[in-house]
């Protein structure tokens, strides 16, 4: 046995590697990747976000955010355009294409969750809450003075 076999972070970054695979996979018919899914998948759910809002969302710092914008716009899927209320703020809204995807892309969460094995909605939301608190932990165990990358932290 492998000394990976048995380290519980080592088995994390596996899981998160195999599960982008998948979904790399899954979206390849649309020629989408799984960050470009994720601002789909919000904008989808939660409407048209500034751009700072959905950086926080994915954890992408604006370096990482404005270029995926940038080509997803190029390809008719979303549209920046300046808040009417604050011209400082850049909205980022789904394009008609953008919308349409989601139809199209409904089958993506089944197929994930069959993927990790979860049987209904209780085994998924087991699993997200034990992500959710160890996601909060590790934060928390961070060293206080330690740059951890968060998203915002250039902002």
């Amino acid at each position: 046995m492998a000394v990976t076999d048995e380290m519980v972070c080592f088995a994390l970054y596996a899981a998160h590697r195999a599960t982008s695979q998948t979904y790399r996979a899954l979206l390849a018919p649309w020629d989408l990747t799984y960050p470009q899914y994720l601002v789909l998948a919000t904008l989808w759910n939660e409407g048209p976000q500034s751009v700072r809002d959905l950086g926080d969302a994915m954890q992408l710092d604006s370096g990482t955010l404005s270029p995926l914008l940038r080509r997803m716009e190029e390809r008719d899927l979303v549209r920046r355009e300046r808040s009417a209320a604050d011209a400082r703020v850049v909205d980022v809204h789904p394009t008609d294409r953008g919308l349409a995807l989601r139809a199209e892309l409904c089958h993506i969460p089944a197929a994930i969750a069959s993927g990790m094995g979860l049987a209904d909605a209780a085994d998924a939301e087991g699993l997200l809450q034990r992500l959710h608190a160890i996601e909060a932990s590790m934060h928390a165990a961070a060293p206080a003075n330690h740059d951890t990358g968060d998203a915002g932290a250039d902002r």
